[in-house]
């Protein structure tokens, strides 16, 4: 089984800086029933809500880097 780094560290209330092996993130957001941004420094963002029951719901936009 292959080790794997992920870190996620609470910097402000609502706001999470989290780190992994190639890349880190910000996720804002995801208070009651509030949607959750992320931005990550590879140039994604997506927006993710959890819905009550088995659904969950999620969009991904990716953005090119020049």
């Amino acid at each position: 089984m292959p080790l794997t780094f992920r870190k996620s560290f609470r910097i402000l209330p609502g706001v999470r800086l989290n780190i992994n092996k190639r890349s880190w993130s910000i996720t804002t957001g995801g208070g009651k029933n509030g949607p959750r941004y992320t931005r990550s420094s590879t140039g994604r963002r997506t927006t993710s809500m959890d819905l009550p029951g088995p659904f969950g719901w999620r969009r991904t936009h990716t953005d090119k880097r020049h």
